[in-house]
């Protein structure tokens, strides 16, 4: 009897929400919206419908409005249940939501849903600003994002250039998992990371690691990058420098944990370009460049 209650409560959800009948949604209209995607909801909330949002994913922690939200999960990691309970209009993504069941039982569930395009490329990320400007009805609003946009990464081009930097330093992002308390390398890879690392005058430290996986500390010893980028929530998790050199497996053989060369920068500005990715890669340029990084006048 009791393994039948929880099902009995699921099918009076999928019943009820499956009034919707998967039908077109009006971006224009004010809607309940659950987003199972960081990059974006920052940018519906850029846009100013981020009123229509109810509910996010765990990963869409800016702005900081998007913290008070109820969250449905990792949307890596999804359940239907949460997202069916929220009684949402819309639920939009960026087709990379899991497990692959999820999706199949939110849609037969009567959810309607609308994928968006990613922000990997900086081209990318503009075309997604577009779109969600035309979905939303706020056009000219989107316009307005991306040209702050471009003159945010043209700000930060010529604060690179500035500095007269001759010597590219070898850096290399480590990143602790969410789920399952490991640590992984982020850059390597030509992804997000690495493209934010080479607009802040760095090279990526060439790692030789397949995909996201746990990290190999003689790979990382054999990478020796010169300065190591930690995200926000594996360094704070250690607590300190010298902590994150000791625990975090291979560090401490690279010049930069003999060097105590780690610096904290948040997870998610180096995993989507947009609005703010100028500021970002200025923020990166100031603690990836030393003075000594400076030729001398």
């Amino acid at each position: 009897m009791k393994k039948i209650i929880p099902f009995l409560i699921l099918s009076i959800a999928i019943l009820s929400c499956g009034r919707f009948g998967n039908k077109e949604i009006d971006g224009k209209k004010d809607m309940r919206i659950v987003c199972l995607s960081k990059q974006l909801t920052e940018y519906v909330f850029a846009l100013g419908k981020g009123h229509n949002i109810v509910a996010v994913d765990l990963s869409s922690t800016y702005p900081d409005s998007a913290k008070l939200l109820k969250t449905v999960g990792y949307h890596r990691a999804l359940a239907p249940e949460p997202i069916i309970a929220m009684n949402p209009d819309l639920v939009i993504h960026s087709n990379d939501i899991g497990p692959e069941n999820v999706l199949p039982q939110i849609t037969k569930a009567g959810l309607n849903i609308k994928a968006f395009g990613g922000a990997n490329t900086i081209d990318s990320a503009k075309l997604l600003l577009t779109e969600l400007g035309k979905f939303f009805g706020v056009e000219t609003k989107a316009d307005s994002l991306i040209k702050v946009f471009d003159a945010g990464v043209a700000k930060a081009a010529d604060t690179l250039k500035a500095l007269g930097i001759k010597d590219s330093v070898k850096v290399m992002i480590i990143h602790f998992g969410l789920r399952n308390n490991n640590y992984f390398v982020m850059s390597g890879r030509n992804g997000v990371g690495d493209k934010m690392l080479r607009l802040a005058g760095c090279t990526p430290a060439t790692y030789d690691g397949k995909g996201a996986r746990e990290m190999s500390p003689e790979a990382v010893a054999l990478a020796n990058p010169d300065i190591i980028v930690a995200t926000d929530f594996g360094y704070d998790r250690m607590g300190s420098m010298d902590k994150f050199i000791s625990t975090v497996p291979g560090v401490a053989l690279t010049n930069a944990g003999k060097n105590k060369r780690i610096v904290r920068f948040e997870e998610h500005d180096l995993i989507y370009f947009g609005p703010r990715t100028g500021d970002n890669v200025i923020k990166l340029i100031s603690l990836l460049h030393t003075p000594a990084s400076v030729p001398a006048k």
